[in-house]
């Protein structure tokens, strides 16, 4: 049994066919529903008409929110240093 899924999938006016992993299925049927929602959310609240600028802001939000989640998680070279001394301080404890 194949492992890929040919389904359609609608963004901005526009049926977009996609080839996916089976895996992949309910991930990208909630991102496609999030845009849609964002898209509504901009058309709504602004006089934009142009649904490639909709889109375009569309996008802007998603990456700079992709990019705050990415510098959250960032854990510096210091931090690591820090919980691996105590790692090694308990493991001397825990030997002796």
């Amino acid at each position: 049994m194949s492992d890929l899924l040919k389904i359609k999938v609608s963004l901005a006016d526009r049926v977009y066919p996609l080839t996916i992993r089976r895996d992949e299925e309910e991930n990208i049927r909630k991102a496609a529903k999030s845009i849609e929602a964002i898209l509504k959310k901009y058309e709504d609240g602004y006089a934009v008409r142009d649904k490639q600028d909709l889109l375009a802001m569309c996008a802007l939000q998603l990456a700079s929110r992709l990019e705050k989640i990415q510098i959250d998680n960032l854990v510096s070279g210091d931090d690591i240093g820090a919980h691996l001394d105590r790692l090694s301080e308990k493991l001397k404890q825990a030997t002796q």
